[in-house]
């Protein structure tokens, strides 16, 4: 990089670039990436200044959802004594004969608040969906078939090969394309109930919470089998544990935890399925990978040429269209995420509207006016393809990403 002092931090050189060349998003979330590890306060800053230029929605929620992991990383709550208010010389001592101890309101706090942790009770949900019901995507239920449901279809038969109920699987691919949606159809498929987790939901406020909120899910999972768990951007919680420093204890420990909830440790996993989905498999922690962990992969890539026209379709359900040739649209919108094409209807909708307030009567959604928008969309995938494109070149890959390799030799990409 030009200009650069040898005496300078890499972060501040990388800085210098960002501020060079501000409109790059790609250079920018690179340097938030950098930031997580080393000043949270900072990445707080870019993450605002990337979502105020127009950074890809789905990314700017991956990336605060990483901040929020590395803020936990990073705290360090002061200890009871300090927090408690300091008791009066008059005070009746914490225990009288006979009775309880008296807590001061700021253990009272913690108490409270852990038993909300760990009696907390997930709401388990039983999807009506199954795969049955997802458009499309023929490779992706044919693997997940192959890899993970045939078993668990036929339990007296895995049971004769020493196979027991449950099993664990790691969904991953560009954001919005659906990961959430198969993971209720898979439960609906095993007429399983459904827990769906996320970073957010296990967060606490004290040191030991998070660890708590994890056993609860599994407590919960196991009382409720047979049970999905489904963890969300799995790879902010699951991630990489690093040496050194009290927050990559914090991450540690919370890892640990859910290892030894998967081990079966605390009690028998027998009927509880997890699933965990992320768009980033190589920032997964490379023990949560092992076999007998989370071991089997599944690829949920960009919604085909069925499954776009499936999502067209019924984001335009009821709303007023003059016969829009849905297979014209899918066909124009190759490589667009779920969540693309949801944005693409949104935004005719919106035009269609505005018309029709300006005209006096109703102006319904037309194939061309479909066409003339998808020319303004950029595909949210392109940015996933590039980032991974570095990662299959020159990182350590063992087998997860054999699907994508097959998939970017199909379609000629480098």
């Amino acid at each position: 990089m030009n200009g650069a002092d040898p005496g300078d931090s890499f972060v501040e050189v990388i800085a210098r670039e960002v501020e060079a060349d501000p409109g790059n998003l790609a250079l920018r979330e690179d340097f938030i990436t950098l930031l997580l590890e080393q000043d949270p306060g900072r990445a707080a800053t870019e993450l605002k200044a990337f979502e105020a230029l127009g950074g890809d929605p789905a990314r700017v929620r991956l990336l605060r959802a990483r901040l929020m992991a590395a803020r936990l990383r990073t705290s360090n709550p002061p200890p009871p004594a300090e927090t408690a208010p300091p008791a009066a010389s008059s005070a009746p001592t914490a225990r009288s004969a006979g009775s309880e101890p008296v807590p001061t309101p700021a253990h009272q706090d913690r108490q409270d608040s852990s038993a909300a942790v760990s009696e907390s009770l997930w709401d388990a949900e039983r999807p009506a969906v199954t795969l049955a019901d997802v458009a499309g995507l023929a490779e992706v239920k044919r693997h997940l078939d192959t890899a993970f449901l045939a078993p668990l279809r036929n339990p007296e038969m895995a049971a004769a090969f020493g196979q027991k109920p449950g099993g664990s699987l790691l969904m991953y691919g560009p954001p919005g394309c659906g990961k959430t949606f198969i993971a209720r159809a898979i439960a609906g498929d095993l007429g399983a109930s459904f827990l769906h987790v996320t970073l957010a939901d296990l967060l606490g406020k004290w040191v030991g919470e998070s660890e708590k909120a994890i056993q609860s899910v599994f407590r919960n999972a196991r009382a409720a089998a047979p049970c999905v768990i489904f963890f969300d951007e799995f790879d902010a919680l699951g991630g990489r544990r690093t040496s050194g420093g009290g927050g990559s204890q914090t991450m540690r420990m919370l890892v640990t935890q859910l290892l030894e909830e998967l081990d079966g440790v605390a009690g028998v996993n027998d009927g509880v399925y997890f699933l965990a989905a992320t768009n980033r498999p190589w920032d997964i922690d490379s023990a949560l990978r092992r076999p007998g962990r989370i071991d089997k992969t599944v690829l949920v890539l960009p919604p085909d040429a069925v499954a776009r026209a499936a999502i067209v379709q019924g984001a335009l359900e009821g709303k007023p269209a003059d016969g829009v040739d849905v297979l014209a649209v899918a066909a124009a919108t190759e490589g667009f995420s779920g969540a693309d094409l949801k944005h693409l209807t949104t935004t005719v909708l919106q035009q269609a509207m505005v018309e029709s307030m300006s005209g006096g009567e109703l102006v319904p959604v037309t194939t061309d006016a479909m066409l003339a928008a998808v020319g303004g969309i950029t595909p949210s995938t392109t940015s996933w393809f590039d980032q991974v494109a570095p990662v299959l070149e020159y990182g350590v890959d063992d087998g997860t990403f054999d699907q994508l390799r097959v998939y970017r030799v199909k379609r000629g990409m480098r």
